[in-house]
């Protein structure tokens, strides 16, 4: 069983993204640091520290339950998109790692899941 990030639309040949929820959370995780900030510092991770303590259009993805809660607007959805193409876009240096380069290829991924979000005018579904 995995995680499934897709357009809340009924298209079932829209495209996803798809984790395991352990990968993620690895994802996650990488997306925070990226950020500037500890996910596992941060209330419902296991820190203290409220979200509203950080500055980061990434917050509705990173604080949203795995696979319940409310799906993403399009205008969430918008936001997300703008930081996460900066990220995916950020030229790297000589060769890279393998779990760097799936974090690049997953965000790459999911640009293009939010992408269809906003062209659509539907939530992202978590499922």
């Amino acid at each position: 069983m995995g995680l499934v990030l897709c357009p809340g639309d009924d298209d079932t040949s829209s495209s996803d993204v798809s984790w395991s929820y352990t990968d993620f959370g690895v994802f996650r995780r990488w997306l925070a640091q990226t950020d500037g900030f500890a996910l596992d510092e941060m209330h419902g991770f296991g820190g203290q520290r409220p979200w509203n303590d950080v500055s980061t259009t990434l917050a509705p993805l990173l604080n949203h339950p795995d696979d319940d809660g409310p799906d993403l607007t399009p205008i969430q959805c918008a936001a997300i998109l703008t930081r996460l193409r900066e990220i995916a876009d950020q030229p790297q240096e000589g060769s890279i790692g393998p779990l760097l380069q799936r974090h690049m290829d997953d965000a790459r991924q999911l640009v293009v899941v939010l992408q269809l979000c906003i062209e659509k005018d539907v939530g992202l579904l978590f499922g």
